[in-house]
């Protein structure tokens, strides 16, 4: 009986947990190095669906630990709404769940109080969906683990991806619509650009001809 069920948890159980980890490789990204120059400023991007969870950490690294540069961070929505501004920082938290469809974009500036100059290296770790949730904590309230709590996450990650899915076929179908509008106006100008040169070579034929017929050539 025992050996049986061995069998059962290595075909079953490892194969699902092969695709856990394939999934969650694709859903959760790694995380992004900034060198911010003296001056001006640096940004990161994704393009994010409507109500998912996003969280993100940045911390400033310096190898002159007595002295560490701050930084500005702002957050804003595809419409330009603040969702996170810190000044004068060395490292920080964001988390919101996203209101509107697009892209969110975090940028980043050094601070005045930079007095070595020269660049200011940024960690930015960007989770969103699966990725951001905490775990931990579901595990505790729900009282599960092992095999489960991985299942859980398996069956997240799966939900996460069929929702991206869903979220990129409603784009393309968007996309489509634009595509099919602008070939449409673009054959009803080339009809009226044709019309219009018929027109115009029809009233010069006829002006000719009356020109012609005033000085009795024809």
């Amino acid at each position: 009986m025992m050996k049986k069920t061995a069998n059962v948890r290595r075909e079953v159980v490892y194969p699902l947990l092969l695709v856990l980890c394939l999934t969650i490789n694709i859903v959760v990204s790694d995380a992004v190095w900034l060198n911010l120059p003296g001056t001006g400023t640096k940004c990161v991007s994704e393009e994010i669906q409507n109500n998912v969870v996003v969280l993100g950490d940045y911390v400033v690294v310096s190898d002159d630990h007595s002295h560490i540069p701050t930084i500005s961070v702002k957050v804003t929505s595809p419409y330009g709404n603040n969702l996170h501004h810190k000044e004068n920082v060395t490292h920080g938290q964001f988390a919101f769940t996203t209101q509107e469809s697009g892209n969110y974009l975090a940028c980043f500036w050094v601070d005045g109080n930079n007095p070595k100059g020269g660049d200011v290296s940024v960690n930015i770790d960007w989770k969103t969906g699966i990725a951001a949730k905490d775990w931990e904590s579901v595990a505790r309230k729900e009282k599960i683990e092992g095999v489960e709590l991985e299942l859980r996450k398996l069956e997240g990650a799966v939900e996460a991806i069929h929702e991206n899915l869903l979220y990129l076929k409603s784009k393309e179908a968007e996309m489509r619509v634009v595509s099919e509008k602008t070939n449409s106006r673009v054959a009803w100008f080339s009809i009226m650009s044709l019309g219009v040169c018929i027109v115009v070579s029809a009233l010069q034929v006829w002006h000719l001809k009356r020109f012609f017929q005033k000085k009795k050539l024809i």
